[in-house]
């Protein structure tokens, strides 16, 4: 097919990829919007990609290039990259999560009562809450903004996301010219927010959080401060990497648990034996996989059948063998995480919901929600902390009644979200059997 059909279908088309893997094979070429593109699947094909680092590099389409911009963690390879991941990276060590934990707790606190403050007789959209949430603890407990940058910055990225993964021609209108413009009026607010960090820096008074004042300190490869406009890109790649990922992995979380009653009361009977909120000291390890092994098992099925990113991209600087298929130098590779998570001998089983298969420590299930390599994503870390604290901090104290009659189909751009907003009334829970759900197939969706 030519490219522009393929590049549609690729940006439309949720069984894009695993229909053409059926047709073709763990391997096959084709071509989107012109660059030759080689899309593959499954453990010994990415295995082999990542023992062959040195001869592949980072590579985005040319929309996220753009909108995420030149200086951009994301758009830079080798050393020059190496360098500023150390740097960036020391926003999500552990020192850095024991930070900001108890914020993160506040904040779940304070949706669980604005979800029970909801007038009653209305259902509420948990989809834009849970999106407000996460941009919260990115932006306020992260980044150390206030709440007046907080919320003009959350329009404009709200904007910016939708573009990210589109057609990149600014016609007048279209989402990626809306995106341009909401770019630049993100990158002017974020050189204003620096600004007034680094004016409070020198006046010898303190940040809000830490973050800020990290990346504004910064050193770059060679040893010199970075740039303003260098830290405002790094900044927007953090709010994006913080924020659409997360608030995609709540909601497909919660959207599943609520369609699967069964699994919901197995995990909620685990939840009760568990303290909230956790001690300030303990959070980071709270509900980890040893103390909560039920939700590790819950939060790694949803996210194996709906990888908040449904693939990532490399280049190939030259051939390159993956399971056995030459590869070409010069050819983008993308990795198709969603139909590798669903890949393997028994098809049915692993279309299914089925978190126990988790607790057996079953080998032939491939998981790689995050990425790989060295370019694994840098705020793993934080988000699986962010969704088990919601995750027990939520179901702990509220019941959430699925609406019935709405679309729950998952929009895959830029990350799945159900089409409706996910409607649900919620009220104060009592007991582990005062749990309300709404049988139906679990959640489904890939990003090519």
């Amino acid at each position: 097919m030519s490219g522009v059909f393929e590049t549609l279908a690729f940006l439309r088309d949720p069984d894009f990829a695993r229909s053409r893997f059926e047709r073709y094979g763990d391997v096959y070429e084709t071509s989107l919007l012109g660059q030759r593109t080689v899309f593959i699947r499954g453990g010994q094909a990415i295995g082999d990609l990542f023992a062959q680092g040195e001869a592949v590099q980072g590579w985005w389409p040319e929309s996220v290039r753009q909108l995420l911009g030149p200086l951009s963690l994301a758009n830079r390879n080798g050393a020059d990259h190496k360098a500023r991941r150390r740097v960036v990276g020391q926003l999500f060590a552990s020192a850095a999560l024991r930070r900001y934990s108890p914020a993160i707790v506040e904040q779940i606190e304070a949706l669980n009562q604005e979800l029970l403050a909801a007038p009653a007789p209305t259902p509420v959209a948990l989809v834009p809450r849970l999106r407000r949430f996460a941009f919260g603890v990115i932006a306020s407990t992260v980044l150390g903004l206030d709440g007046a940058d907080r919320d003009a910055l959350f329009e404009d990225f709200e904007i910016c996301c939708q573009g990210l993964f589109s057609l990149p021609f600014a016609l007048p209108g279209s989402p990626f010219a809306r995106a341009r413009q909401a770019r630049k009026r993100l990158l002017r607010r974020l050189g204003s927010v620096l600004n007034k960090a680094q004016a409070a820096a020198a006046a010898g008074a303190p940040l809000a959080a830490g973050g800020l004042d990290l990346l504004a300190g910064g050193l770059d490869e060679a040893g010199l401060p970075l740039a303003d406009d260098d830290v405002a890109e790094q900044l927007l790649l953090l709010l994006f990497a913080g924020y659409e990922t997360t608030a995609s992995s709540l909601s497909c979380l919660l959207l599943t648990l609520l369609q699967h009653p069964a699994e919901l009361a197995w995990l909620v009977e685990e939840l009760d034996g568990l303290p909230w909120p956790p001690a300030a000291a303990e959070a980071v390890n709270a509900y980890d996989a040893l103390r909560a092994p039920r939700l590790d098992a819950v939060v790694k099925e949803v996210m194996r059948l709906t990888p908040p990113v449904g693939g990532f991209f490399r280049r190939t600087r030259e051939p390159i063998a993956l399971a056995g298929v030459l590869v070409p130098a010069d050819r983008v590779v993308q990795v198709s995480i969603s139909a590798s998570q669903r890949h393997g001998a028994d098809p049915e089983d692993l279309a299914a919901f089925r978190p126990q298969r988790h607790l057996g420590g079953d080998e032939t299930v491939f998981l790689l929600p995050y990425g790989g390599g060295e370019r694994v994503c840098l705020g793993k870390a934080l988000a699986e902390l962010e969704i088990r604290l919601l995750a027990v901090g939520l179901l702990k104290q509220l019941s959430l009644g699925l609406e019935p009659d709405q679309d729950l189909t998952l929009m895959v751009i830029p990350s799945p979200s159900p089409k409706d907003g996910l409607l649900v009334r919620p009220r104060r829970r009592a007991t582990a059997a005062d749990l309300v759900g709404s049988g139906g197939a679990g959640c489904d969706g890939q990003l090519g």
